[in-house]
């Protein structure tokens, strides 16, 4: 999964093509992500940018830091949003990219240009670690970067875990059983307190431990906000899904096997939010609030947004459409974490006046662990 995702010269993400008519993310793309069917989640993180602040002090620099932001429309619309209806914070916010890909950071430098000679306003960073340890006063952020991580996957086989490795027979890809590659893929069970059924198959991602640790060592004050498709352990890991949710996205349909055109489509596997919870509460990480899209975008005044549109209009449809209970509006969690701030003030935070109840249940998790 990270070589077909992100070998420097065949991945999907990071390959500079000559085709870069063929978008990876878009509507003329292999996927959508919220930015694209409509800025209004860009307008409540502005919104929400703006409470929190005031929470870490009105006239301090504020900096955000963005992980794998695609082709920059979330930035543009938190930007905007900013730079329309709170002036003071927008001269004191610094915009920070962390891309891998360069694809998608040339792509941003055209999104983000009217911004781009602002000193210091747009900037890019190779990686987490180029920012330094606990350098970050504000928010990092994140939309659909977890779920690309590569993972272990694993299935329950006469009451053992063993994993399922990629071999080749007959000249074609395939999964092959074999022994636990590492025993943290059994620790990370045992921690939940979950057992996988007999048969059922499952992914493992170990890489996002280690980011939320990194994440947690660049924040100094502030807030943490990872937005991603997923759920609690307790029903990731459940019967439901017992066949795992490694999928592939190519021209907005669904590959159900992830051995075929490598590197020509996107790779996927939901996220376990309380692993990053628990994950960030060990690396220091308060938990904020877990909540969904649907939840996170009403708290912060969508539907004053939608009042302001013509009902049946093509732009009041795509808000819509970011609301839809059967669809994104649940579909997409939102964890938030603080960290140098009173768990009481992080827990008033407007976005998160609605939680729905799978937020306590992650939360009693991590209560669990000692977090």
């Amino acid at each position: 999964m990270d070589l077909a995702l992100y070998h420097p010269e065949h991945g999907y993400y990071t390959r500079l093509s000559s085709d870069l008519q063929h978008e990876r993310i878009g509507w003329n793309g292999d996927y959508y992500t919220s930015s694209d069917v409509h800025g209004a989640l860009g307008w409540a993180i502005a919104r929400q940018l703006v409470e929190m602040n005031e929470i870490l002090g009105r006239h301090s620099p504020f900096t955000v830091v963005e992980m794998g932001a695609g082709k920059g429309l979330l930035a543009r619309d938190i930007l905007t949003c900013l730079a329309e209806r709170n002036r003071d914070l927008f001269a004191r916010v610094s915009y920070v990219l962390v891309d891998r890909s360069p694809a998608h950071r040339r792509i941003q430098q055209q999104t983000l240009a009217e911004w781009i000679d602002m000193p210091g306003k747009v900037v890019w960073a190779e990686d987490l670690a180029s920012l330094g340890r606990e350098s970050v006063t504000g928010l990092l952020l994140s939309n659909e970067l977890v779920d690309a991580f590569p993972v272990h996957r694993v299935r329950m086989n006469r009451g053992r875990l063993e994993e399922l490795y990629v071999g080749l027979s007959q000249d074609r890809l395939r999964e092959t059983p074999g022994p636990l590659s590492t025993p943290a893929l059994a620790d990370y069970f045992s921690r939940l307190g979950v057992t996988l059924e007999e048969g059922a198959c499952a992914e493992v991602n170990l890489a996002a431990m280690d980011w939320m640790r990194e994440v947690a060592r660049t924040l100094a004050r502030g807030y943490v906000i990872t937005i991603d498709y997923g759920h609690a352990a307790h029903d990731l890991y459940g019967p439901e899904r017992r066949h795992g949710t490694l999928l592939g996205y190519y021209r907005h349909m669904i590959a159900e096997n992830p051995l075929v055109r490598v590197g020509e489509q996107d790779l996927t596997s939901h996220v376990d939010f309380t692993t990053l919870a628990q994950a960030g509460a060990d690396a220091g990480l308060g938990l904020a609030g877990f909540t969904n899209q649907m939840s996170f975008l009403i708290s912060l005044g969508v539907e004053s947004f939608l009042e302001s549109l013509e009902p049946g209009s093509p732009e009041f449809q795509a808000v819509v459409q970011l609301l839809r209970p059967e669809g994104m509006g649940r579909t997409f969690k939102i964890l938030i974490q603080q960290k140098g701030l009173p768990v009481d003030r992080a827990r008033k935070l407007e976005g998160l006046t609605h939680q729905p109840f799978f937020g306590s249940i992650l939360r009693q998790n991590c209560e669990s662990e000692g977090h």
